[in-house]
């Protein structure tokens, strides 16, 4: 069967820092100004750094498939879903999508901030390549879904947050793109609206769509999704079923996360008076365990210094 997402080799270079200029006096300003002609251009590119933001990702999705994507900050989930959503193109390798794409990208993304709520659904719309008849059937039930009527014919740049997540992912969800990617947007949105748009991705996965969907949120991860992908440093470290890729990922975060020992307590959390040394999560017969089921009994050791 044709996939929906083909990914192969890709990876994604960055360029960042850079020397800073510092504060300069008014005569190395001008005298930088009468040298500038001067220089090479080759120096211009000098204190940059280069970053690898993904790696040599392979990848394939099939049509129909509800796939979790997590990772740390920084592992390359976002860039991935960018270069999806050709906000952004690999340095090396290729995509090919086969379906209309929808993306839910970060908040402030996707709309023209001087049209009102109204107009940006029909703009969505004719983005994706639909007509204007397609769009006006769907448009009630877009704005009933967002539960944003009262505020419809206003600009969307006068709206929170959450309401512009409602509605984007109202368009993105109603609008029936082939292909939906959403990237950790819905953690603005309060916990009804959530648990709405998580019961809509499952009504979509139902019709034979393809969902990508990037979350922090490992029980929605788990409940939604057949497949998890995770990502680390820009690689893919895993890729299956998803209660053996989040308890990789779950014991990565507490293998590679905060310190959770301090043999110094000088560099120990606390102050004059207190140091906490060491932080331990054990389950019910006092064994420790590094990833935690919430359905289960679990105790945390914090063992102390009392220095005064």
């Amino acid at each position: 069967m044709k996939p929906a997402i083909k990914i192969e080799s890709v990876s994604k270079r960055y360029r960042i820092g850079g020397l800073h200029p510092g504060y300069m006096t008014f005569r190395e300003m001008i005298g930088g100004v009468v040298t500038a002609p001067f220089r090479k251009l080759g120096k211009r590119g000098n204190g940059y750094q280069t970053l690898w933001a993904l790696s040599d990702i392979n990848l394939q999705i099939g049509h129909g498939e509800l796939v979790g994507i997590i990772g740390h900050n920084g592992a390359g989930k976002s860039t991935l879903l960018k270069i999806l959503s050709r906000v952004t193109k690999p340095t090396m390798g290729q995509v090919e999508l086969f379906g209309r794409i929808g993306s839910l990208l970060e908040v402030g993304t996707g709309f023209h901030p001087d049209l009102t709520g109204r107009e940006n659904i029909f703009l969505s719309g004719a983005i994706l390549g639909m007509r204007r008849a397609e769009i006006e059937r769907k448009f009630d039930e877009i704005v009933a879904f967002s539960e944003l009527e009262k505020f419809i014919e206003t600009s969307v740049k006068w709206y929170s947050s959450g309401m512009y997540v409602r509605l984007a992912f109202s368009v993105a969800a109603h609008l029936e793109p082939e292909i939906l990617m959403m990237d950790e947007v819905l953690a603005v949105g309060d916990a009804a609206f959530q648990q709405k748009c998580l019961d809509k991705m499952h009504d979509i996965r139902q019709q034979g769509r393809t969902i990508l969907f990037v979350s922090h949120d490992m029980a929605a991860i788990t409940r939604l999704c057949k497949r998890v992908v995770l990502l680390e440093n820009g690689k893919i470290t895993g890729d299956g079923e998803p209660h053996d890729v989040v308890n990789r990922y779950l014991s990565s975060s507490w293998k590679t996360g905060a310190l959770r020992e301090w043999a110094n307590p000088s560099d120990a959390p606390g102050d004059e008076v207190v140091r906490l040394r060491r932080v331990r999560v054990r389950a019910e017969d006092g064994n420790r365990i590094s990833v935690v089921d919430i359905r289960n009994r679990f105790g945390i050791e914090l063992p102390y210094d009392v220095l005064e």
